[in-house]
């Protein structure tokens, strides 16, 4: 299927960018969100990403069969995986989380259009309260987001969130990144071409001083993610006036409790942080590098590490991992020939890895100290006493966290969340959800659309 050139990401390779056309894109996307989305009704615009979104889950929708077709030699995934990803993504677009959200961000503010005093008295009207919101709040004119190249949902959600605050968005895809989000503008634009003309969707390579110059210049209000080095030097070139988001490297590790490593329950545990460590082949902030499994269970933590390989075993003949580049299976087979070493002269450190591939790696290690991954589904399963010796192991890079996956009983995950909040970790939730992030996730503790926005309180 061959995609009509809406956007810059739809140019034939042998097209060049140059400034001046990405300035030219960045003044069409304003002029059409002055006449097409900066009026739009909140309620349209979640019905119309309901749609879309019930669309893409369809097996016969051709911008999903684009995605799973061409999307493993473009991204690195397995068609699995990317279906996997993709359905677990388009499934949280519902009327009651969009509300949610939008409750949890907003209140009862309400969004500047052209008369807010004519805006209040709408809210009345509609809302039936004693008394008119002193709160308004107005989205930027234009959203720039750089986006990292590992995962394709932070970039979809990124474009949601836009459209939510009504902002025209310019967004820069990594190079060879491009796919997916191209793919979800154009289900946008076929749904609505009015909705469709306010994103732009293009890639190169970064550190293009020369095309982001402009973009940057011509940014309200810019996101991005990527390495902290990154991040820096985009501050660096920004105008004083840009609001920066930036989302650096962030780590995530799971805790099991002694209390489910019991026969009848260790099965659905081990499955899953299978879950975990397979979502997007464990190329993300959310993925787990580390499961610390409490000693002392009906089923040993060294058992449970076992297990784990064998589920990830079975998993690959169904949702294989995708090709890696050449220098991370080299990291992956220098790191195992360690662990091998190690585990032929102790026989407290083990590893269990695909045979003729670098597919799985599970290595266990008395050790509690946090110990960064390989990823591409290299976990370290380690043995602990108690949730103190994991806050403990964790404790050097507690400011990098993002999400503490929890297996436990329902009696304990009151308690252990508390640890868990009061140590700063900024997302706790299920083991096997880890990479499923609800609509109202908060993104490093951040607010989701309240970053975006600019509020005005009125005092009368």
């Amino acid at each position: 299927m061959n995609l009509p050139a809406f956007y810059l990401a739809d140019l034939p390779p042998e097209a060049t960018l140059t400034p001046r056309v990405v300035s030219a894109a960045c003044d069409a996307l304003k002029r059409n969100r002055e006449k097409n989305l900066r009026s739009r009704n909140t309620e349209d615009i979640v019905r119309l990403l309901c749609e879309i979104a019930t669309d893409w889950l369809d097996p016969e929708n051709r911008f999903r069969q684009l995605a799973l077709a061409q999307g493993p030699a473009e991204t690195g995934f397995s068609k699995a995986v990317l279906a996997k990803g993709l359905d677990g993504f388009f499934r949280q677009f519902t009327p009651d989380n969009f509300r949610a959200l939008l409750a949890q961000e907003l209140g009862d503010a309400v969004r500047v259009t052209g008369d807010p005093w004519r805006t209040m008295e709408e809210g009345i009207a509609t809302d039936g309260a004693a008394s008119a919101p002193r709160h308004f709040w107005r989205g930027p004119e234009l959203l720039v987001h750089i986006a990292a190249g590992n995962l394709p949902n932070p970039a979809l959600m990124s474009l949601v969130q836009g459209l939510l605050t009504r902002s025209a968005q310019f967004m820069k895809c990594a190079s060879g990144a491009a796919l997916l989000p191209r793919l979800f503008a154009h289900s946008i634009y076929q749904a609505d071409p009015k909705l469709g003309a306010c994103l732009e969707i293009a890639e190169w390579r970064g550190g293009d001083r020369a095309l982001e110059a402009g973009l940057f210049a011509a940014a309200d209000c810019l996101t991005a993610t990527g390495s902290d080095g990154t991040l820096a030097a985009i501050r660096a070139q920004l105008p004083a006036r840009t609001r920066f988001l930036g989302y650096g490297q962030r780590v995530s590790f799971g805790f099991v409790t002694r209390e489910v490593l019991r026969d009848e329950t260790i099965g659905e545990v081990v499955a899953d942080a299978a879950d975990d460590v397979i979502a997007w082949d464990q190329n993300g902030c959310l993925s787990p590098q580390v499961i610390y499994v409490e000693e002392r269970g009906a089923v040993e933590s060294d058992e449970f590490a076992r297990r784990l390989a064998v589920e990830l075993a079975k998993r690959e003949a169904a949702e294989p991992r995708g090709n890696i580049p050449v220098a991370a299976a080299a990291a992956i087979a220098s790191r195992r020939a360690i662990y091998e070493a190690i585990a032929a002269h102790r026989a407290d450190a083990k590893i269990w890895s695909s045979p003729d591939s670098t597919a799985w790696t599970v290595v266990f290690e008395h050790d509690v100290r946090f110990q960064f991954s390989c990823l591409n589904r290299f976990i370290h399963v380690k043995p602990v006493p108690d949730v103190s010796a994991v806050l403990q192991g964790a404790d050097e890079i507690r400011e990098q966290v993002s999400t503490v996956g929890l297996a436990a009983t329902p009696e304990q995950r009151r308690e252990l969340a508390g640890f868990f909040v009061r140590w700063g970790a900024t997302r706790i939730c299920p083991l096997g959800q880890m990479q499923n992030p609800p609509l109202t996730w908060r993104h490093d503790g951040r607010p989701a659309l309240g970053d975006l926005i600019t509020w005005t309180d009125v005092e009368l």
